[in-house]
């Protein structure tokens, strides 16, 4: 034992004594033979070595070579770190020193110190797992890291740029000022705020969100954790620490779901139900506002099972409900259910349930349902059934009500006859090869000519009563195949079955014009009114019922064009026609607008001297290409467009200023008439507009169409004549003779003169009858002091018979042509020039 006891504490070559260093040491040869070592040493390698051994051979899994080539690298005197497996099995790591006592030869011995390093390697080795979980964990997360200091020294992540599109280079806002531009402008003061109250370490201000702007354009929405670190000696932050965590997607999510949940709510609200939630556990159930409605219970009412939803229970209900709701849990299968409960009012009040049983994740037995007042249901229910046992006791009547039903729907409830709809159905039928009509068909489209004029004057019992006399006549003139509809108004339709022969047609049309011009009565007054007629006919089926309809449409505007009361065949210049007729409207307004109407004037003679005592304006129109156009040529069209009372406005206020330039030279007549149409004497605003014109009294005269005025005049129009009168403007009743007005309408109108129509003057001289009709009718003007006028005076035989009969005043080709201003005034200056003094 000395010798090694020796060995151990002598001294090597260099002579120093290793047995009193407290860390491990030995001497080695430099082979690796231990020549000496320490206890400190002897503990540090484990039983595996021993002096006089080779401390590479005492070491294992490959330890004592890398040993070895520790040992050489060492022989530089530098330390190196050195992992020793040893005996044991346990894993030391040391810094190993090397030295060579000077002078001693290279051969001689080398101190070995070994500083054990073990547990600072695995500090060292936790400190590394813990900052690679975290940086991995941050990176899973999609947290971006930032770090703030006071120095200005600022470190933001890789995440943390991603978050906000940047890439590593990308510059950032480097000032509070500047990086405000870039949040929200709804954030700024909120963020402010926020900042300030998480550097003050308030814990309620440790999150907080807000929404920054994108590279890409984009608000991101940025949750914000962060806290101050470190401080300075007067507690101001010096380092601020966080995370940036992008929430735009749950921020999305989090919007959906409240718009979600407002929409459950809107819905739930609405329907009125309730809704509860029962634990069985723990014996409860939760409702809502609208459970406790149904069931007539406080809101701080705690509902226990076994009790109060139990009692409110209908007796007759309760056994089979609870039974129910047993059996449903039991299976934790969904159900519903109906029962009744008792109101506090003592009403009976009827529910119904659905409800869903199941075990939550805790394994506890639960269950959801919705309840809803079902009571107005079931008595609309038991109502509906108590209809329904009347209905069935009654379906006779019930069959008769159907079909008087279907009956209103397609016939019209004034005349009796189908209505455009049934006849749109039928012309679809007879498309389709259906009905009693065959491939050949005819469309007669029919229209009341002057039904307006008795709607407007007697009213509409009497224009009710014409359209039940034209069905009436339309019924009696077609055959039982064929079909009569009245599409609206005043028309009407008839679909005839048409073998190609139109002398039938003809015929038919002919007869049905002739009986609507007989007289009808209504209240034992006598009215007239006419028809028009547009025929369309096909003898195949290929061809569109809106094209025939639309083509005995046109006709009928032909028909209606060329004087009514009368029928037109469809023609393809029928459409050109109505092309031209839409062409003219559009030239006639404007003409209106380039002042190209004007008037011409006809002078009218006193029957007895001769003299000048009036003149007719006449409107004439100075097209730019046709030239001087007569009435005839465009007044239709005007009174068709609704433009005739504009035109008669216009007249008049021209006539007026030519009439003021006549009286400047002295030649003016006594009085001009012009021509009023039944439209403007309906106008409520004529009373305004002639009182702004300057009319002397007693100079003006408005011709009436007789054909306007009947026995009953409307309430407006009997206003404007009232207005007239106070104005001391006469009234004229034009062309009388050809109309129906009776000696009650001319006394409730009372005009001023009548004009006896050219067509019973033209055959006075020779015609017997004629004399004896205009003597009475200026007889009776006379009787109810009215002045006559008549018109159409051709020939001085015609002046001097109609001056014997006593006629007042006389107008016609005869006497003067209608003319212009300047051509009037020349006659006018002859006629002052010729006139006694």
């Amino acid at each position: 034992m000395r010798p090694q006891a020796a060995l151990s504490s002598a001294p090597g070559a260099g002579g120093i004594e290793i047995s009193c260093l407290p860390w491990p040491a030995a001497w080695l040869d430099p082979d690796g033979t231990i020549r000496a070592m320490n206890e400190p040493m002897r503990t540090a390698l484990g039983q595996a070595a021993s002096v006089g051994g080779n401390l590479a051979e005492g070491l294992q899994n490959g330890d004592g070579s890398r040993l070895i080539l520790a040992l050489s690298r060492l022989m530089d005197g530098s330390p190196s770190a050195l992992e020793v497996q040893t005996a044991d099995g346990n894993a030391r790591n040391f810094i190993a020193t090397l030295a060579r006592p000077v002078p001693e030869p290279r051969d001689a011995p080398l101190l070995l110190q070994l500083s054990e390093i073990t547990e600072l390697r695995r500090q060292l080795h936790d400190v590394q797992e813990r900052e690679s979980r975290w940086n991995h964990a941050l990176v899973s997360s999609i947290s971006g890291v930032w770090d703030q200091r006071s120095s200005g020294e600022l470190y933001y992540s890789d995440v943390w740029r991603q978050i906000r599109g940047l890439g590593p280079d990308d510059t950032y806002p480097p000032t509070t000022e500047e990086w405000l531009k870039i949040v929200h402008p709804q954030d700024r003061e909120r963020v402010l705020h926020c900042i300030e109250r998480q550097n003050a370490g308030d814990p309620d201000y440790t999150v907080f969100q807000y929404r920054e702007l994108h590279r890409d354009g984009h608000y991101a929405w940025i949750e914000c954790r962060g806290a101050c670190v470190e401080r300075d000696a007067d507690g101001k932050p010096t380092r601020i620490v966080g995370t940036d965590t992008d929430i735009t997607a749950r921020k999305a999510q989090e919007e959906w779901l409240e718009g979600l949940s407002r929409r459950l709510k809107l819905a739930v609200d609405i329907s009125g139900i309730g809704i509860f939630e029962t634990d069985f556990e723990v014996g409860r159930s939760e409702w809502d506002e609208g459970m406790r409605r149904i069931f007539e219970v406080e809101a701080d009412h705690d509902i226990q099972l076994g009790g109060f939803w139990e009692s409110k229970l209908h007796p007759d209900d309760r056994s089979r409900t609870l039974a129910n709701v047993a059996a449903k849990i039991a299976e934790l299968k969904p159900f519903t259910d109906n029962y009744r409960i008792i109101a506090k009012d003592g009403s009976i009040r009827y529910i119904r349930s659905n409800s869903l049983p199941y075990v939550d994740q805790d394994g506890k037995l639960k269950m959801i349902g919705v309840n809803w007042d079902v009571t107005e249901d079931q008595r609309l229910r038991q109502e509906l059934e108590t209809q329904k046992t009347i209905a069935e006791t009654r379906s006779t009547e019930m069959e008769k009500t159907r079909l008087a039903a279907e009956h209103s729907a397609l016939h019209d409830y004034l005349t009796g006859l189908p209505n455009r709809r049934y006849l749109e159905a039928k012309l679809d039928e007879w498309r389709a090869g259906k009905g009693n009509l065959g491939s050949g068909i005819a469309i007669l489209h029919i229209d009341l000519d002057r039904f307006k004029q008795i709607n407007d004057t007697l009213g509409h019992g009497a224009g009710d009563a014409m359209l039940s006399i034209a069905a009436r006549i339309l019924r009696d003139n077609i055959r039982l195949t064929d079909f009569a509809a009245r599409i609206g108004g005043d028309e009407f339709v008839v679909l005839i079955d048409h073998d190609g022969a139109t002398p039938a047609l003809a015929a038919i049309a002919s007869r049905i014009i002739a009986q609507m011009r007989q007289p009808a009565f209504y209240n034992g007054q006598e009215c007239r009114f006419g028809a028009s007629i547009g025929i369309a006919h096909t003898l195949v089926r290929d061809i569109d019922p809106k094209q025939l309809l639309q083509n005995a449409d046109i006709a009928l505007y032909k028909a209606k064009h060329l004087g009514r009361n009368r029928y037109e065949f469809y023609a393809q210049a029928s459409r050109t026609m109505l092309a031209d007729a839409s062409r003219l409207s559009s030239e006639l307004m404007r003409a209106l607008e380039n002042n190209e109407i004007f008037p011409y004037y006809q002078l009218q003679f006193d029957a007895r001297t001769r003299e000048v005592v009036g003149a007719e304006c006449l409107a004439r129109w100075r097209h730019p290409i046709r030239g001087i156009l007569g009435p005839d040529k465009f007044l239709a069209t005007a009174e068709e467009y609704g433009i005739l009372a504009q035109i008669d406005g216009l007249i008049l206020e021209k006539a007026l200023l030519d009439l003021e330039a006549w009286r400047a030279e002295g030649i003016a007549p006594p009085k001009i008439s012009v021509n009023v149409s039944a439209r403007r004497l309906t106008d409520p605003e004529l009373a305004r507009g002639l009182s702004d014109l300057d009319i002397k009294p007693g100079t003006v005269s408005f011709e009436l169409l007789e054909s306007v005025f009947l026995d009953r005049q409307d309430a407006a129009v009997m206003g404007n004549l009232d207005m007239l009168r106070r104005l001391e403007i006469d009234v004229e009743i034009d062309d009388f003779g050809t109309g129906h007005a009776s000696i009650v309408g001319l006394l409730n109108l009372k005009p001023t003169t009548l004009k006896i129509d050219r067509q019973l003057i033209e055959h006075i001289p020779e015609s017997q009858e004629q004399r004896i009709l205009v003597k009475s009718i200026i007889q009776i003007a006379r009787s109810l002091g009215i002045k006559v006028t008549a018109e159409g005076v051709e020939t001085e035989e015609h002046a001097r018979i109609l001056g014997r009969l006593g006629c007042d005043v006389l107008q016609g080709y005869g006497l003067a042509w209608p003319a212009g201003f300047a051509e009037a005034t020349q006659l006018l200056n002859k006629h002052k020039k010729s006139a006694p003094a």
